[in-house]
């Protein structure tokens, strides 16, 4: 019978998807959102070096070859573990475009960091154009724009380029419909205006 005291919290986990509840798309507008949330994953299971390893080791290399066997074979699987878990957790497209079989955890993580970082100014762009251009027509209701608005804005914070209470209202008022026009004037003219959670 196994120690459970001596498992690795790392080789428990058996539903990754339960406990990073974001899967990460081409597009990456949740890519801050996933990351982090990983990382938190990844630190309370004790395998935090594997996507971030540490910039020097005060741990002294084994002395003999048995010893590094011994060490070898445990964090191999570990690092097996951690990049099945980044593997499970982002969409096929971006599988496709990352997967190599002879990549460490801390390469996987890297070729999304990469991927994402440095296209930002273009995901910034794209977001922002979603965002100026979303209109109550293109809904079934208030609640679904008002929505809708808000995961744009908060995408938008992801990479880096904050969307103010006060922008949020202002779009949120610029797309309503016709239907709305009286109350769109009888808003504008409050000051302050009111916060987005009061408007919406």
């Amino acid at each position: 019978m196994v120690d459970a005291s001596k498992l690795h919290p790392a080789t428990t986990v058996t539903n990754i998807k339960s406990c990073i509840p974001i899967v990460l798309d081409y597009e990456g507008s949740q890519y801050n959102n996933w990351a982090t949330l990983f990382k938190f994953h990844c630190r309370a299971n004790l395998v935090i070096d594997h996507i971030l390893p540490p910039a020097s080791s005060t741990v002294p290399p084994p002395a003999t070859a048995a010893e590094k066997l011994a060490t070898k074979a445990p964090w191999e699987r570990l690092d097996d573990i951690v990049r099945q878990w980044i593997y499970g957790m982002i969409s096929n497209d971006l599988l496709n475009t990352i997967i190599h079989q002879e990549d460490t955890t801390a390469e996987a993580w890297n070729r999304l960091v990469h991927l994402f970082q440095d296209n930002k100014s273009a995901r910034v762009l794209a977001l922002d154009a979603k965002f100026t251009n979303t209109k109550l027509v293109d809904f079934s209701n208030v609640k679904a724009y008002c929505t809708r608005l808000k995961v744009l804005a908060d995408n938008l914070t992801n990479v880096g380029h904050k969307v103010s209470d006060e922008r949020l209202v202002l779009r949120l008022l610029r797309g309503l419909s016709d239907e709305y026009k009286t109350f769109r004037t009888t808003v504008q003219h409050r000051t302050p205006l009111p916060s987005f959670d009061v408007f919406r």
